[in-house]
Formats: C-alpha cells, structure tokens, sequence
C-alpha cells in the first residue's frame, strides 16, 4: 500500500487531558496541535470519540500509542491495528506514533513500555512490524525513543539502532528529548552523541516532560514540569534537527492549563531564539 509521508509542521502543541476538555471545547487555547493517547479512544466505553472529532474541527490531532508492541517478537496485533486504522481513518491526523518497545508477549499486555535489546535480531522484528504498521496504515509512522533503566548486551547503541530502523523502513522519528536525559543519566552516555547520531531529518516531532529522582535512578514519570536540562538538551536538538513540532507531555499530577501554556511558551521562546541564530 501507498504510504502518505508526514508534512513538515513546525507548531507547538500540549497533550489533550480530560481535565482541559471544557477549556479546548468551550474556548480558544493558543496551540497549534493537540496529541491524544491513540487506545483511549480505541476501546468500548474509552474516551468519547466525539470530543476529539470536536477537538479536531478546531486544532490538528496526533494519535500517539502506547500498546502496539512494535519490538514484540509475536508480531502485531490484528484487532489493535485494525482499531487504530479506523481511528486514523476517522480523525486524519497531523501525525500516528507508538514507542521503540515491546508491551505484549503470548497475548498479554504489560501496559508497560518494555526495553528492548539493541540486536540484528530485534531489529528484524522491530523493522518488520513497523512496516506492516505502515502498510496496514497507509501512512509513514513516527517512532518514539523510550526511557530505560537497564541495559542489555547488543549490537549497536540505541542511537545507531534508530537510524537503521529509519533507513529500512522509511518511518520518521519522535524525539523525546526528556528521555535522551533519562536514559543518558541513568546509563552514562553522553546525551550529545545520541543527538548528533540520530538522522536529523527524519525527525518530525519532540517531546518534552519532567522526570522525577528515584533511590538511583531518574524516572520518566511525566508528573513534574519540564527541567532546566531538559530545556538546554531541546535547545541542542533543535540545532540539529531544526524547526520541529514541539509537544509538552504531562501525564499525572495535571496542572492547570494556564501553567502548561506557560512552558509551552518556553519552548516557543527557545526556538525562535534558535530560528534567530540559523538566519
């Protein structure tokens, strides 16, 4: 099947909530996008899909998934896929992505983002479910780095994993800068590396989130707002990568929707800033 690409769209955007429905139904919030978590509003009795085709009529929607288990050595699952293409279908949006994971094995699922090891082998599964993905779709997937808190034995770096992904399939990436942070503290690496290794032109959107301290290691819990090295490791990306759609993801601990507008505006404020430094 015939793979629509993604259009470049440079706009900045915050993660739909059901405590903001009322303020995206009812008024006109300054973003240029919206992201909604693809399985709410796949399932009987999740999110009501009306909302979102309301949502929809006034801002462009990306679908982001959390369950499609790319790296499952089980391959896809036929239902999920079948549920996300009608959603797809009904909704158009600006963007579809689900995370370098695997969340399901013997038919279970985790509901946990899983890492995987960095192999030839993994890579196979990875690139072979990705591109069944796009051809159920029809449409060019963007592909999420996760947040680890171990490592395995592998082939490559996880950096070096992405771009041959990239390569095998055509898919393009979204960049979770917060948990480049995460994983390059937690793991030792130097965040920069992963920066410059990533193909910078098939980046397409970026994420930003806080992270909280464990006993040993940072946690990607998207409960807090988004941190001075978080900000300075997007400034970086963005010197890389260019004029990306921009998103800022919180998941617990929801703020009011005037606070997370404000760090949007951050992020506006350092792109333009970078935009000003490339003329």
């Amino acid at each position: 099947m015939t793979q629509t690409p993604n259009t470049p769209f440079h706009g900045f955007g915050l993660g739909l909530r059901a405590q903001h429905y009322p303020d995206f139904l009812d008024s006109a919030v300054p973003v240029d996008f919206v992201e909604v978590i693809s399985e709410n509003f796949m399932i009987d009795g999740g999110r009501p899909v009306d909302v979102l085709e309301r949502v929809r009529a006034r801002h462009p929607v990306a679908l982001h998934g959390v369950s499609m288990s790319i790296g499952s050595a089980d391959g896809l699952d036929r239902d999920h896929l079948d549920r996300l293409k009608a959603l797809v279908d009904r909704i158009e949006p600006l963007f579809v992505s689900d995370h370098l994971c695997w969340t399901r094995i013997d038919g279970f699922n985790s509901h946990d983002l899983l890492p995987l090891p960095y192999t030839r082998e993994a890579l196979d599964v990875v690139c072979t479910n990705i591109s069944r993905a796009q051809d159920r779709l029809g449409r060019t997937m963007l592909i999420e780095n996760p947040s680890s808190y171990i490592r395995f034995d592998g082939d490559a770096t996880e950096w070096q994993f992405m771009a041959e992904m990239c390569a095998r399939t055509g898919c393009d990436l979204l960049l979770d800068v917060n948990n480049i942070h995460v994983s390059a503290t937690n793991h030792g690496f130097d965040a920069m590396e992963y920066l410059r290794g990533v193909p910078a032109d098939r980046v397409r959107q970026i994420h930003l989130a806080g992270h909280s301290q464990g006993r040993t290691l940072l946690i990607d819990t998207h409960d807090t707002p988004v941190p001075a090295s978080v900000w300075a490791l997007y400034d970086a990306a963005l010197a890389l990568v260019g004029p990306v759609a921009t998103m800022i993801e919180r998941d617990d601990a929801i703020p009011p929707l005037t606070d997370l507008l404000a760090e949007l505006d951050c992020a506006r404020r350092i792109a333009a800033a970078r935009d000003r430094m490339a003329a």
